[in-house]
């Protein structure tokens, strides 16, 4: 009786070491055909982990397309432009689909233009073409306090855009030049991206909104479609036969993703019913430019 016990441990103890193998190998190895799944949801404060899988599963032989989908305002200038290389790079590799959100309007667009194929829903808010520079002035509120800003620096420009005095005599010539400079940078990066000539995007390029169907229209997407609908086309652009298997990264829980994909939702929400300049601040206009470093 106890050398029957042991031989049916020891059989249970080799099937769940075959089980885990098993598992590791088909994560591992290229068994069958699949389709990676990247999101990219909130503020664009960051690129490592978008970066991370794009590099991954553009290397991945058993990864046959990528579809990347994309629910985001927008957010900051570099890690977007950092995105965009990757998706362009990884685009040259194999198959990537975007598949859009409620919002993909900004940095969010701009991540999204080197795609081999992009795909919204008719009432996505994309487009955001534009640059915005946001300095708080609390002057008058400093002098209404009787409090003093005394700042020493070792050239003229080295606190411009202070918040304490406002934007001094030819300090905002050299920030519009800035801004000018990184609007003409998306500018290029999209029509390339796109395939566009770079007049025609110039034309878009007034920071304005367009729905996803207003976006087909004009060129920015291509197609109209649900996530599910841009799997199909990432699997139809890939040739693969019968239906992939989905892979996808589990992400671990960070506060500053929580925060900002709640304030997304919130943008996504109300984007809808709002018009002109006031949408396009909420979007952030392209990735949001806080202040010169000092």
């Amino acid at each position: 009786m106890k050398k029957a016990c042991k031989l049916a441990a020891l059989a249970l103890l080799i099937l769940a070491a075959l089980g885990v193998i098993s598992g590791y190998l088909s994560r591992k190895l290229p068994i069958g055909d699949k389709i990676a799944l990247i999101n990219v949801e909130g503020a664009i404060l960051t690129s490592k982990d978008t970066i991370d899988e794009l590099k991954e599963y553009a290397e991945d032989d058993s990864v046959k397309a990528i579809v990347m989908r994309v629910d985001s305002p927008g957010g900051a200038v570099v890690p977007s432009q950092e995105i965009y290389e990757e998706v362009k790079k990884a685009a040259a590799r194999k198959k990537v689909v975007v598949s859009m959100g409620s919002v993909a309007a900004s940095g969010g667009y701009y991540i999204s233009a080197p795609a081999s194929r992009i795909m919204a829903n008719p009432a996505t808010i994309t487009g955001s073409i534009g640059v915005i520079m946001e300095i708080p002035n609390f002057k008058g509120l400093m002098e209404k306090l009787g409090v003093k800003s005394e700042v020493i620096t070792s050239g003229k420009h080295k606190d411009m855009a202070s918040v304490f005095r406002g934007i001094g005599d030819g300090e905002r010539e050299i920030l519009q030049n800035v801004m000018n400079d990184i609007h003409e940078q998306f500018i290029k990066d999209v029509a390339d991206g796109r395939h566009m000539p770079l007049e025609k995007v110039r034309e878009l390029a007034d920071a304005r909104i367009f729905t996803g169907r207003q976006a087909r229209e004009v060129g920015l997407v291509d197609a109209i479609g649900n996530l599910q609908d841009a799997i199909d086309e990432a699997a139809k652009l890939a040739n693969i036969k019968g239906k992939p298997s989905i892979v996808t990264r589990q992400k671990e829980f960070s506060v500053l993703d929580y925060i900002s994909n709640g304030i997304s939702k919130k943008i996504a929400g109300a984007s809808i019913s709002l018009t002109g300049a006031l949408t396009d601040a909420l979007t952030d206009g392209y990735p949001r430019v806080r202040a010169i470093a000092k």
